[in-house]
């Protein structure tokens, strides 16, 4: 039987591929507030903003390629069963042809029918693939409600948080990639690798984490996946 990795990603592993991070120095926090466009407040505030900064990042999405970070991640499907949990909202690790990944936070290239902030009735089946297509204001759901990112704004739940804990609580090996841990519930989730899985995390900045499973390579995502691997294979 392969062994178990799971594969936890940020935005670092996008930078690189030319995809604007958000907290990174230059990065797209110091471009527009973040309340005003990735929050539910935001949203309700001024949904022509949200969808026009949407329709912006989706347009550098198309434009964008997998680096050598993604398709090293994709390559250990060869010799490893391989679950990704991404923070990010890009499709590069499906381009990359990593086969199993859970998005936490929404995907760029997917919309579905606005609802409230408490409201339970959002349904996986309303989500509808878009490509890299434009949403404008009058753009309606089949349900008749208007459409908007399928992004997990600040302020809403993250509905996949308990599919990611039950990925990591299996894992054989916990890989953590291009993420600085300062953003929960995400960052939490190595708490949940089991007892005896080793822990590696890949970022050149310190990791505001101390648990003696981990091993930190301090090194930008496709740097680090070629140690990573070269660890796996000695």
């Amino acid at each position: 039987m392969k062994k178990r990795i799971v594969v936890l990603t940020g935005a670092g592993v996008s930078a690189e591929s030319g995809f604007a991070t958000f907290r990174d120095t230059g990065g797209l926090w110091e471009q527009y507030d973040v309340q005003e466009v990735a929050s539910h407040d935001g949203w309700l505030r001024n949904p022509g903003l949200v969808l026009d900064f949407y329709n912006a990042r989706r347009a550098q999405l198309k434009d964008a390629k997998p680096n050598a970070a993604h398709l090293a991640i994709a390559g250990l499907e060869k010799d490893y069963d391989v679950d990704v949990i991404t923070q990010n909202v890009d499709n590069l690790h499906e381009r990359a042809g990593s086969t199993r990944v859970l998005h936490l936070h929404g995907e760029l290239t997917k919309v579905r029918p606005e609802w409230g902030l408490y409201d339970k009735t959002f349904q996986e089946d309303e989500v509808i693939d878009i490509g890299y297509s434009e949403v404008k204001l009058g753009d309606l759901a089949p349900n008749g409600k208007q459409l908007r990112p399928h992004i997990v704004f600040f302020g809403e739940s993250v509905p996949a948080i308990e599919k990611a804990i039950d990925m990591v609580s299996r894992a054989d090996i916990l890989l953590i990639v291009g993420t600085s841990l300062q953003v929960y519930p995400a960052a939490g989730l190595y708490r949940y690798a089991p007892p005896g899985a080793p822990i590696y995390i890949i970022d050149p900045a310190d990791v505001p984490v101390y648990d003696k499973r981990i091993t930190h390579i301090r090194a930008v995502a496709t740097k680090g996946m070629e140690e990573f691997i070269a660890t796996l294979q000695a």
